[in-house]
């Protein structure tokens, strides 16, 4: 029996432009801190190890380390800040929805597999209307590993019912391209994320510049996987 066909998507910069709230939540505690803010620009390469590095890297911007106590507390006011702001901002990225519901005609299902908090990541899609485009949202706390650690995109798809042999992955940085090549998938890059590496560099199997042109490239890499 042949096995569904999933696209295994991540969040943050590849789903949806976050950076705005996410960026908001970091400033927010920088300035309880006495710190300076992080402009928009500089920060959108902080996103994707989760939120605790987020904010390591937030104070480190300004030559500042904190304790471990610390951090566990400001970790906490930055999600707490976060959760409340979610989706204030941020969007899905131009042109997502048609792409989905263009591969959903083909018979494609989707998930979720990301960095971020798993209720945070079904926070943000519920309110923006996309949780139930996904047969799984995973993050990092769901099975305790993170990207690039494959377990998380082997039991990411176990969970959507999707097998390895029969999915592609799609993300905007290192993480999302490591995960794909120790899992043994291609993978898709796209070019309008946060990555503190040209995601050209990582050298994905095929590399988008808008969501319109992510139909074609599941295609092609499916076909070259199972050709007819």
């Amino acid at each position: 029996m042949t096995s569904v066909r999933t696209v295994v998507f991540d969040l943050d910069g590849t789903l949806v432009d976050t950076a705005p709230d996410l960026i908001n939540a970091l400033n927010f505690v920088l300035a309880r801190e006495g710190l300076p803010p992080v402009p928009l620009a500089s920060a959108r390469t902080m996103i994707g190890a989760g939120a605790r590095r987020m904010l390591e890297r937030g104070l480190e911007l300004d030559g500042r380390t904190v304790g471990l106590a610390d951090i566990d507390r400001l970790t906490k006011d930055f999600i707490d800040h976060y959760a409340a702001h979610i989706a204030e901002l941020s969007r899905p990225f131009d042109g997502l929805e048609d792409a989905l519901d263009d591969l959903r005609s083909r018979g494609y299902q989707f998930a979720v597999c990301t960095n971020k908090l798993e209720w945070l990541s079904k926070l943000l899609l519920d309110q923006l209307g996309l949780s139930s485009r996904f047969a799984a949202i995973c993050g990092a706390d769901t099975f305790g590993v993170s990207k690039p650690d494959p377990v998380i995109l082997r039991q990411t798809l176990a969970r959507a019912g999707g097998e390895l042999s029969s999915a592609i992955m799609v993300g905007d940085a290192g993480p999302d391209i490591g995960v794909a090549r120790r899992a043994g998938i291609p993978v898709i890059g796209v070019e309008f994320g946060y990555t503190e590496v040209p995601i050209a560099d990582l050298k994905p199997d095929r590399l988008i510049a808008h969501m319109r042109d992510l139909p074609g490239a599941v295609e092609s890499l499916m076909h070259h996987r199972n050709p007819a």
